[in-house]
């Protein structure tokens, strides 16, 4: 499923994710940095930057397994940020290193504009049975 296909909804919405792509290795997304993304010393929160990588890593992952009635779900979440963002776009880029039958890994970049790596994640999906 290409990015277009799967619009943000709920969170990803409200914060403002933009799906760059979802087929892909590394899969991407991004989030132009507004007021309401900073902390109060004007960097953007660590919220938003682990917000957009699993939001980013769940929908990867559930374009790859939708199809077989699987659904992909957060299951857990490690950032280590380096260095901040003030202003412009944290783009996030993911490559998956384990596609498991119940769960898949992926290893997530968060960069500003720059191209400078600011944040790294290890991330974990779920991967369970749809209920719809």
């Amino acid at each position: 499923m290409s990015a277009p296909e799967i619009k943000p909804n709920g969170f990803a919405d409200l914060v403002g994710i933009e799906w760059l792509e979802l087929d892909a290795e590394p899969a991407r997304a991004r989030i132009a940095i507004e007021p309401r993304h900073l902390q109060p010393y004007g960097i953007v929160h660590g919220g938003v930057l682990t917000t957009l990588a699993e939001s980013l890593c769940s929908a990867a992952t559930h374009a790859a397994v939708a199809e077989e009635g699987l659904a992909a779900i957060g299951q857990a979440n490690d950032t280590s940020f380096l260095r901040p963002i003030t202003d412009g776009h944290v783009t996030a880029a993911a490559v998956p290193r384990h596609k498991g039958r119940t769960t898949w890994i992926w290893d997530v970049e968060l960069s500003d504009d720059e191209g400078r790596v600011c944040a790294l994640t290890r991330m974990t999906i779920a991967v369970r049975p749809r209920r719809d």
